[in-house]
């Protein structure tokens, strides 16, 4: 069975993606790596993990972008190749789509780009898995012509992520309806636990958040009906590089996964 059938068709448990917002050292990777693929084998959970080998939205020029294309994505493909399982990262021109496939099972399309037809064609062409992020400013309805531009590309494996809603100047909040509308759609939908929780444009030039919400977000997606979780997690978010303030602690993991275990199946 390929991965985008195991993933639609899974009513068993939820699926995770996850891993550190950026791919910032190989030790930090097969760290996440290790302890999340062991969590999930042990609870019947699908793993597929998450790098961003470059972040190219940054709220400030200062802000880091990453270690080096090159050097990042050959983490990922170890991480793929040693642990035996499928990962994942986005990408942001149409030029990367090709590139980037060569490593990863699954491209994802970030939300501020997810009307970008050629980005979106070239992702499609490339036969892989495409995980489009719901833009801030679309409604779950508008994700349908999206995920359309992969279906007439040539390519059927189209998942949708929603991520949150822009809420005034410097918060987002989620919408829970959004998640049984994008399923009608006959896609995996995502909830994106971490992106959600993004306090974007502070003065300080650096996106804050609320990592405290990520259990309320994540129970509530799976009793909405989300099929996968998204959550982005580190040893220490306190010295991530990227995006710390909306990472889950790496201990915590293993503890909200057994509790959304038990949501998942009081659900089903």
């Amino acid at each position: 069975m390929s991965l985008y059938a195991s993933l639609k068709g899974k009513q068993d448990q939820f699926f995770l993606i996850a891993g550190p917002c950026a791919i910032e050292s190989k030790d930090i990777a097969f760290e996440v790596a290790h302890a999340v693929k062991s969590m999930c084998d042990s609870l019947g959970i699908q793993y597929i993990f998450k790098g961003s080998y470059r972040k190219a939205n940054r709220s400030s020029i200062n802000s880091f972008t990453g270690i080096g294309d090159a050097k990042a994505l050959q983490i990922l493909a170890e991480v793929k190749e040693q642990l035996k399982i499928p990962v994942t990262t986005d990408i942001h021109t149409d030029e990367e789509a090709k590139w980037a496939a060569e490593v990863v099972d699954i491209l994802q399309i970030p939300a501020f780009l997810c009307r970008q037809t050629k980005l979106i064609q070239a992702a499609a062409e490339t036969g892989k898995i495409v995980n489009i992020k719901k833009g801030q400013f679309l409604s779950p309805e508008a994700m349908f012509f999206a995920a359309q531009k992969v279906i007439d590309s040539g390519n059927n494996q189209v998942m949708l992520t929603e991520r949150g809603t822009t809420f005034g100047y410097s918060d987002l909040v989620v919408d829970f309806r959004s998640i049984p509308k994008m399923a009608k759609f006959n896609y995996p939908v995502i909830m994106d636990c971490t992106h959600s929780l993004q306090q974007p444009n502070q003065s300080s030039g650096i996106t804050g958040g609320d990592p405290t919400m990520i259990e309320t977000i994540a129970k509530a997606a799976i009793a909405s009906g989300a099929n996968g979780l998204f959550i982005e997690t580190h040893p220490d978010p306190s010295t991530a590089k990227s995006d710390g303030a909306n990472m889950l602690p790496l201990d915590q993991i293993e503890k909200l996964l057994i509790k959304l275990t038990k949501v998942f199946t009081a659900v089903q």
